[in-house]
């Protein structure tokens, strides 16, 4: 469900061609990671990098909003739609980070 949602969202999120492409390289790339995490279960080492994946793209979610947010004048309703997606994809990503850090706990981590 976690891949499921930030799938969607950073789709969304990309729609208006207003962020630059690191975005979804880098939200798509972790999403690759964590569909590794849910099909090797017993691997550590997956859910750790998707983990550390996810927050990084916090980090990330965060710069690219604020750089690329575009002046009133600019903003129509493809791009406030698109940047509300993208920050409601941030606003998730920690209790996601929770979850998954749920998970890693399940899978024998410390």
């Amino acid at each position: 469900a976690i891949i499921l949602v930030h799938w969607l969202l950073t789709v969304w999120g990309c729609m208006n061609h207003m962020f630059p492409a690191s975005y979804a390289w880098g939200n798509f790339s972790v999403l690759a990671v964590g569909i590794w995490a849910i099909v090797q279960r017993d691997s550590i080492d997956a859910i750790v990098m998707f983990l550390a994946g996810l927050l990084l793209t916090v980090l990330t979610d965060i710069i690219h909003v604020s750089v690329f947010y575009p002046p009133n004048n600019y903003l129509t309703d493809e791009k406030r739609f698109s940047i509300g997606m993208a920050i409601f994809s941030l606003l998730l990503k920690p209790l996601s980070c929770y979850l998954v850090y749920r998970m890693y706990r399940e899978r024998g981590g410390e």
